[in-house]
């Protein structure tokens, strides 16, 4: 469906110092290493089917670490959430971007969006429990809201693209048909991470997707 590779993570943090030999002393992380390693760990945690609310006790505890060591690079544990969400925000931008940039096609946009969308959040199971606010219950209302925000951002792009769309087509309602598609559209992509994550990853988000996209994105 897309030629724009999903393919994002959290970048690797070496802190460990196992090339180093093993006999070598343990190496302290460079700045930044240890905030890295702290997300990686809580979005490998958000992984496990079932999972509750994590504490900075349980994410501690499997860092081994202390809970004042967390708090020495994050002000709070919604804090840690916001380094996710930033991650969610830029990677996906990213990717749209670059589609607006390649793609002329307004309906192909819209198309590729969703998929990437989809594809992302197939490939960070935990990423898509925190885009669907499963991980969010309970945390601040400034993540859920956050996460409302980017799905909105979303849809005014989809907007943009079917609009477009809409225009070449000869529709004489485009806004109207690029605001109920670009609804529907991130309804779908909503419903299928929601799925994913409450199957436990195992109902895949990009099931059958390129023929519920062609049928809803002519």
């Amino acid at each position: 469906m897309s030629d724009v590779s999903a393919d994002a993570a959290l970048p690797p943090a070496d802190t460990d110092g196992a090339d180093a030999g093993a006999s070598a002393p343990r190496k302290r992380p460079r700045p930044g290493e240890r905030r890295v390693q702290i997300l990686q760990t809580l979005a490998g945690m958000l992984e496990q089917p079932g999972t509750e609310r994590i504490t900075t006790a349980a994410l501690a505890a499997r860092l081994e670490v202390s809970e004042a060591a967390l708090y020495r690079h994050f002000a709070s544990k919604a804090q840690m959430f916001e380094g996710l969400i930033d991650f969610i925000e830029s990677s996906v931008f990213t990717l749209v971007n670059q589609i607006t940039e390649r793609e002329s096609d307004g309906a192909a946009q819209a198309r590729k969006m969703a998929a990437v969308l989809l594809q992302f959040g197939e490939k960070n199971p935990g990423m898509t429990r925190v885009m669907v606010g499963d991980a969010l219950v309970f945390e601040h209302e400034r993540l859920v809201a956050r996460m409302n925000q980017f799905f909105d951002r979303v849809e005014s792009q989809l907007r943009v693209s079917l609009r477009g769309a809409a225009e070449v087509t000869g529709s004489s309602t485009p806004t109207v048909d690029a605001q109920a598609l670009a609804s529907a559209l991130v309804s779908l992509v909503i419903g299928r991470l929601h799925r994913y994550a409450r199957s436990g990853f195992k109902r895949l988000p990009t099931e059958h997707l390129d023929l519920a996209l062609a049928h809803l994105v002519r």
